[in-house]
């Protein structure tokens, strides 16, 4: 076997609910102008499960078809990671339940909380296991806010969305592609920026308590805003250092699809091209974690990514977690 020096991205996959809803629907409701929406945040529009659906099962039509893309034998994926906020359960964990449906019988499966960031690290994680145990990984990130979006809260019932995308991390000897830059952040000093109340061990559910308490909730966009951008930027310009790279050489640009006027503030202190971002958040909102890989597998379908290239992944979120890596294509 050849001696494994890296991992490569080997299959992309997504998938999106078929409800689309309109910013004219949310607008009408919230009482704003029309146009509200797009102004602020660049969407237009998002996909919304409907009753009945779950999270796995929108995992694993993501996980499905990256599995068909990069044409591995099911029995060779040896893990399955899946970054998630929004899980069937707080208890079981949903991964095994999706490796179970997507027939992967001799594979691990564990999910990540790691909100917006999550599937920068769980990107970062499978690329370690495949160096180490020269066996691929499906990663999958997925999430279904629009359950738990607090419809009177306008900075958040206008933002968020469902989806799912997926990539098969699978072992290489060419040292150029995989994750060639890396670099991971937190902040706890803004712990309380992003927030569902109750639901953890310290404000378990209890009878009487009001709905909102149960959903999201973002007390200073503003501040959400500000602190998003300096730990992309920064997370992003320590990535590419430890590449080697300069903002030139990034072929592509695709960051978590929070808000357009974010990742157009990253994209201009990175002195980025603007040309090179990859967008989907006028269709698709932002589902969390969700959006690279969503964004990437509709970037690979519209334009195949090519062998040379190297991409820039870039996130932040609550908790605040964040990072950026670079891959080689």
């Amino acid at each position: 076997m050849s001696v494994v020096r890296s991992s490569r991205l080997a299959g992309f996959g997504h998938s999106v609910p078929a409800r689309r809803v309109e910013n004219a629907e949310i607008e009408a409701k919230l009482g704003l102008e029309p146009g509200w929406i797009e102004r602020r945040t660049g969407i237009r529009a998002r996909r919304w499960v409907e009753d009945g659906d779950t999270l796995s099962g929108l995992a694993a039509r993501a996980g499905e078809a990256a599995l068909e893309d990069a044409g591995i034998p099911r029995g060779d994926i040896a893990l399955t990671l899946l970054a998630t906020s929004t899980p069937d359960h707080l208890l079981p964990p949903s991964a095994p339940l999706l490796a179970h449906r997507l027939g992967l019988a001799n594979s691990g499966a564990i999910d990540l909380a790691g909100a917006c960031s999550g599937f920068l690290y769980a990107l970062t994680l499978a690329d370690g296991f495949v160096r180490a145990q020269a066996k691929p990984v499906l990663v999958v990130a997925a999430n279904i806010l629009s359950r738990r979006i607090n419809p009177a809260e306008r900075a958040s019932a206008v933002l968020f969305a469902d989806a799912a995308g997926a990539v098969v991390v699978a072992p290489s000897a060419d040292p150029a592609k995989g994750l060639v830059g890396v670099d991971l952040a937190s902040d706890g000093s803004g712990y309380d920026l992003i927030t569902i109340p109750a639901g953890g061990s310290n404000r378990p559910f209890a009878a009487g308590m009001a709905a909102e308490d149960v959903l999201m909730t973002m007390c200073d966009g503003r501040e959400v805003f500000v602190r998003a951008v300096e730990m992309m930027t920064a997370c992003a310009t320590q990535a590419l250092a430890d590449a080697g790279l300069g903002p030139g050489d990034v072929s592509r640009f695709v960051p978590h699809q929070a808000n357009v006027r974010i990742f157009d503030a990253v994209c201009g202190n990175l002195g980025i091209d603007p040309s090179k971002t990859v967008r989907t958040i006028e269709d698709h909102g932002n589902s969390s974690a969700a959006t690279i890989p969503l964004s990437l597998s509709l970037a690979h379908k519209a334009k195949r990514f090519a062998h040379g290239e190297r991409l820039l992944l870039t996130a932040a979120g609550a908790g605040l977690t964040g990072g950026a890596v670079v891959v080689g294509v």
